[in-house]
């Protein structure tokens, strides 16, 4: 069988969505359905718009926050540890057991660590100059709380 390689900065949406889908598939297969739910946390003014939000998902037992984001008029209010809070109570009732997020930007990783997130791993020059953490945070009650 002959192959060829496409790479490509455009590429045809079907395709994506057949290689989503088949390691879906495979996951599913071999360490069980991942129930994958996005999760939105969205924050508006009186107008209806967006002043900060998260956006991710909960798969396998765990939240990940893929991005947070708060308007510059609403920085330094606690909004982000808020939306946070909010994301995780969300998990917990989907089950979730853990929660993780990344950042490059040091103001970012104060507030989760503030939040209670810990890193657990690092990429130095993600981007040149700056590490890329990652960090976690245990959901729920620990038995003996």
């Amino acid at each position: 069988m002959g192959v060829t390689f496409e790479i490509s900065d455009t590429p045809d949406e079907a395709a994506l969505a057949r290689v989503e889908s088949e390691l879906a598939a495979f996951n599913d297969a071999n360490v069980g359905p991942s129930e994958k739910a996005t999760l939105a946390i969205l924050v508006r003014d009186e107008t209806g718009t967006v002043l900060a939000g998260i956006s991710g998902y909960t798969a396998w037992g765990w939240l990940y926050v893929q991005k947070l984001w708060v308007d510059e008029s609403l920085r330094g209010q606690g909004m982000a540890g808020r939306m946070l809070a909010a994301a995780e109570e969300e998990a917990e009732r989907r089950g979730c057991h853990g929660a993780f997020i990344d950042t490059f930007n040091p103001g970012a990783e104060k507030v989760y660590t503030r939040q209670g997130y810990e890193e657990f791993g690092r990429l130095e020059d993600f981007p040149k100059g700056r590490s890329r953490i990652f960090l976690q945070k245990r959901l729920g009650r620990v038995s003996g709380d």
